[in-house]
C-alpha cells in the first residue's frame, strides 16, 4: 500500500482500546490514554506490537496511525475527539472500496505513494526485479503500477498494446491483475516472455505476450483463449512516432509514412482495444512530443484529439518528467548549446493521457 513502517495489531483488542477512549469523560483522560499508547508504540518492533500475537490481526502503518493518534490528541472539544475515534475505528473495522479498484477508502491517508497530481516528477525508474531500462523506449513501470492500483481490482484483465519488454506484465504479476501484451516484434516477444517468467508469480495470474499487430489484431478471438470476453484496462505506450526506429517492419508505428498515418494508426488501434474495454472502464495512453526541421511536433496532443475522435472522454492529461538517455547526460552542454543556437527548448516531459470509455 505504502513505504510507511507495518504494524500489526490483534483487531479486537486495538478497537476495544479505541472504544474505551471515545467514552472519556474528559479531553485530559483521553490524552493520557493517547499519550500511554504512543509510548507503547515507540516501542513496538516493526510488524509485532506487544499485543498482535493471537485472533485476527490488521496492519496499519506507523506514521499513519501516529498522525490519526496526534489528530485526535490536538482536537479541541471532546466532541471533535470522539469523531476522530470513530473515524479511526471505522478505517479499522470497515472496508470501503470503489467499483473499479481495492483502494480502501476509510484508510485512503495510507495510500502515501498514490499519485492524485497532474505532474508527475520521478526521480528514477524502478529497476527491481526482472524490470530492466536495456530495451530502448520502455517506459518506466510507475506508470503501469500507479494505474493498475487507481483503474483496476485484484483479478481484472488488463490489455497493453504495444508489450515491448513487459514492464506492464511484470506489474500486472506484482498486484494480481492478470495482463495480455500484443508485441509486433518476434524476438521482443521471447525477450519479455523470458524476463516475465523471472518475475515471480504469487497471485498466479495469467500473464503472456503475442506476437501481432495491434493495428489489425482480432482482439475478441485473442481474449477467448484465456476464456474472457473483455479486460478492465488498457495500457498503450507507442513509439513516438519516427524517433526511435524500433525495426525494418513497415507495420511498426515507427517506420509510420507520415504523421497524419500514425495518428490514424493509433486512432485505429484505440478504437479496436476499445471494443473490448468495458463501458466506464480505462483507456491509457504514454506519449511524446517531437521535434522536426526545426519545429516542435505536439504529438501528444494529436495523439489525444486522435482518441478523443474514437468516441472516448478525456478524464486527465498528466505531464511527467522525463528520464534523461544517457546519450544526452553525456552530451548535456552539447545540447544547451544546441538549444541557445537553435531558439528550442530541451524535452524534458511526456504525457501520461487518461481516456474513459463511454
Amino acid at each position: 500500500m505504502s513505504t510507511d513502517e507495518p504494524l500489526r495489531f490483534n483487531a479486537v483488542s486495538l478497537l476495544e482500546r479505541l472504544s474505551q477512549w471515545k467514552e472519556s469523560e474528559s479531553l485530559a483522560l483521553l490524552r493520557q490514554g493517547l499519550a500511554a499508547f504512543k509510548a507503547e508504540l515507540a516501542l513496538a518492533v516493526s510488524s509485532c506490537p506487544a499485543d498482535a500475537s493471537d485472533g485476527a490481526s490488521v496492519e496499519l502503518g506507523r506514521r499513519y496511525l501516529e498522525r490519526e493518534l496526534d489528530q485526535i490528541a490536538a482536537a479541541l472539544t471532546l466532541e471533535r475527539a470522539r469523531y476522530y475515534l470513530e473515524r479511526l475505528i471505522r478505517a479499522i473495522s470497515e472496508v470501503r472500496t470503489g467499483a473499479i479498484n481495492d483502494i480502501n477508502l476509510n484508510r485512503w491517508k495510507e495510500y502515501e505513494d498514490l499519485l492524485t497530481d497532474s505532474l508527475w516528477l520521478i526521480d528514477r525508474r524502478d529497476d527491481s526485479g526482472a524490470h530492466t531500462a536495456g530495451y530502448w523506449g520502455n517506459f518506466i513501470p510507475q506508470i503501469p503500477n500507479q494505474m493498475m492500483r487507481r483503474y483496476t481490482k485484484k483479478g481484472d484483465w488488463v490489455l497493453d498494446t504495444f508489450a515491448g519488454s513487459g514492464t506492464t506484465l511484470i506489474e500486472g504479476q506484482r498486484l494480481g491483475r492478470n495482463t495480455l501484451g500484443i508485441e509486433l516484434q518476434a524476438r521482443m516477444v521471447a525477450y519479455a516472455k523470458g524476463l516475465i517468467e523471472v518475475e515471480p508469480n504469487p497471485h498466479k495470474v495469467v500473464r503472456d505476450v503475442v506476437q501481432g499487430n495491434s493495428a489489425t489484431l482480432d482482439y475478441h478471438e485473442l481474449l477467448a483463449r484465456y476464456g474472457q470476453r473483455s479486460v478492465q484496462l488498457v495500457i498503450m505506450h507507442p513509439p513516438y512516432f519516427d524517433i526511435i526506429p524500433f525495426s525494418d517492419d513497415p507495420d511498426d508505428l515507427s517506420n509510420a509514412a507520415s504523421v497524419d498515418h500514425f495518428l490514424t494508426l493509433m486512432g485505429t488501434i484505440a478504437e479496436r482495444a476499445g471494443e473490448v474495454l468495458d463501458r466506464g472502464r480505462y483507456l491509457v495512453v504514454v506519449i511524446g512530443d517531437k521535434y522536426t526541421r526545426g519545429e516542435w511536433v505536439p504529438l501528444g496532443f494529436q495523439v489525444m484529439n486522435a482518441i478523443l475522435d474514437k468516441g472516448f472522454a478525456l478524464k486527465s492529461i498528466i505531464v511527467k518528467n522525463f528520464e534523461t538517455t544517457t546519450a544526452k547526460r553525456e552530451q548535456k552542454e552539447l545540447w544547451r548549446y544546441r538549444a541557445l543556437v537553435g531558439g528550442f527548448y530541451i524535452f524534458k516531459h511526456e504525457y501520461i493521457l487518461l481516456f474513459k470509455k463511454r
